[in-house]
């Protein structure tokens, strides 16, 4: 499968990572510069990859597009690749209505994408879900890489659903745990319920930690996500609030962290 080559729609942390472990394979993978920053374009280059310039012109030489981007911008990144007949992988934290969205405008040959777990590299795995009728062939591309790529169904939206369901949970409650630290300050009573949380719940004062220091590293990025796992949620006739009110804790701590405010 090595001889296929793979555009990759915009190498960020996660997409210059995975882009890497294919080129690890010797996989051709292209990107574009066009309207991109420097940051991009050295984790693009320390990966391996070709820049191409135009997204126009990374569809033209690939047989498949992968699409890692925040998950506000993957509708717009679908349209940029108009025209493109190969296999589109939108691997992107959106809910399934978006997945379908997404498949609509790049064709039959979709495959929806959903990844769960850090950055891959020789010794770091993560998990691509995969679901749509190319998702196998999809899957082969990564054989033998740190990526471990696993077809879900058929179905698009499936694969989507999965990384929904994940991180409601992951995220979802990072963020009430944030929430909930700010009423205990609001309060007045923080140090009281740090206490009480060493005495009898001994892991949340590091499961906070860790909250914190992600929310500051990626906060941003999850915003559109817990609106995604809202949406998913509303679309099953459940209760959305939870992750509507996440979105906003993390809205607001990246105001506060923007702003230089301790939190």
């Amino acid at each position: 499968m090595a001889d296929r080559t793979v555009g990759l729609l915009h190498p960020g942390e996660m997409g210059a990572a995975v882009g890497a472990e294919l080129r690890r394979l010797g996989t051709p993978v292209l990107w574009a510069s066009e309207g991109r920053g420097d940051e991009t374009a050295r984790r693009a280059a320390d990966a391996g990859l070709e820049d191409v310039g135009s997204a126009r012109e990374l569809a033209r030489r690939s047989d498949v597009v992968l699409s890692i981007c925040p998950p506000h911008a993957a509708l717009d990144l679908a349209r940029s690749v108009g025209g493109f007949d190969g296999t589109y992988v939108d691997a992107n934290a959106v809910a399934p209505g978006t997945a379908r969205a997404v498949a609509e405008i790049a064709g039959a040959r979709s495959v929806d994408g959903g990844i769960v777990g850090p950055p891959p590299s020789p010794s770091v795995g993560t998990h691509l879900y995969l679901s749509g009728s190319e998702a196998g062939s999809v899957a082969d591309l990564f054989a033998g890489t740190a990526v471990d790529a696993r077809v879900v169904s058929d179905t698009v939206g499936d694969a989507s659903a999965v990384k929904v369901a994940y991180a409601a949970w992951t995220k979802g409650t990072a963020a009430m745990l944030l929430a909930i630290r700010s009423y205990a300050e609001s309060a007045g009573i923080e140090q009281t319920l740090s206490a009480e949380w060493r005495e009898t719940l001994p892991e949340l004062p590091e499961v906070l930690a860790r909250a914190e220091r992600s929310a500051h590293a990626k906060g941003w990025r999850w915003i559109g996500e817990m609106e995604e796992i809202a949406a998913a949620f509303a679309a099953e006739d459940l209760p959305a609030g939870f992750h509507e009110a996440a979105a906003e804790v993390y809205r607001e701590h990246a105001r506060e962290w923007q702003r230089g405010v301790p939190s």
